[in-house]
């Protein structure tokens, strides 16, 4: 399967969400095909390439957690306001984010990735923000299938 990275239509949409929602960070984490673990694919806005190196558990992390509960999440203040150990949000930490709201990706009526964006200061994201991100993840959820089928998967 191609990256998805390499998928100019996905690229447009997060560039576009960087803009529209006036955040410093975009990125798309997967659950691997084979096995549980959901590893980070593709970012905008990143300060190193780190995000490629990060794998977490199923249920774990802010991508591992949102794709074993199919809803969205969102920290304001991280890390202040989390559960579990500041460990435990490797994205976060890779980044220097302080705020950001992730949404599910559904596949086959799963949930199998997760759109997150991110600020690297303290903020709560608006209803109309978190509006624009669910809009732009189905946007993707829509690309993502057509460029899989395309593919012949």
């Amino acid at each position: 399967m191609t990256e998805i990275r390499e998928i100019p239509a996905v690229i447009e949409v997060c560039d576009g969400l960087l803009k529209e929602v006036s955040c410093e960070f975009v990125a798309l984490a997967f659950q691997n095909e084979v096995g549980p673990d959901v590893r980070w694919h593709y970012a905008a806005g990143n300060l190193n390439d780190k995000y490629q190196r990060i794998t977490v558990r199923f249920g774990k992390g802010i991508a591992g957690k949102i794709i074993s509960s199919g809803s969205p999440m969102m920290l304001s203040d991280f890390p202040n306001d989390i559960y579990g150990k500041v460990t435990d949000h490797p994205i976060m930490l890779a980044e220097k984010l302080i705020s950001c709201y992730a949404v599910p990706l559904f596949f086959n009526s799963s949930p199998k990735g997760v759109l997150l964006v991110g600020k690297r200061s303290a903020y709560t994201f608006t209803e109309e923000e978190q509006q624009m991100v669910k809009d732009s993840a189905e946007r993707l959820e829509q690309l993502i299938r057509n460029h899989i089928s395309g593919e012949g998967v």
